[in-house]
């Protein structure tokens, strides 16, 4: 049987998975991850202030200035950055 290489076994954050793993993973992430703030579920406070600063930055045709995004795994971080992107 043929070694496999470290980067098939074990991919972001340590998880093992395979070579097509990632790509699939990748794929259905993308598919369920939400688009804009109206399709983000929970952290009802956090959506209603960037959506103010986001209303804000558009009214004045700008963006926005600073966006500190912090907290443990597993709350949004990354899909509401997404979405300001």
């Amino acid at each position: 049987m043929a070694e496999e290489s470290p980067e098939t076994l074990v991919g972001e954050g340590g998880r093992v998975t395979g070579v097509d793993a990632d790509a699939l993973e990748r794929s259905v992430e993308a598919a369920l991850r939400p688009r804009s703030l109206d399709e983000f579920v929970g952290q009802k406070v956090v959506r209603e202030q960037l959506a103010l600063v986001l209303r804000a930055s558009t009214q004045r045709d700008g963006s926005a200035e600073h966006i500190l995004l912090s907290g443990p795994p597993g709350l949004g971080k990354t899909t509401l950055a997404m979405i300001v992107a």
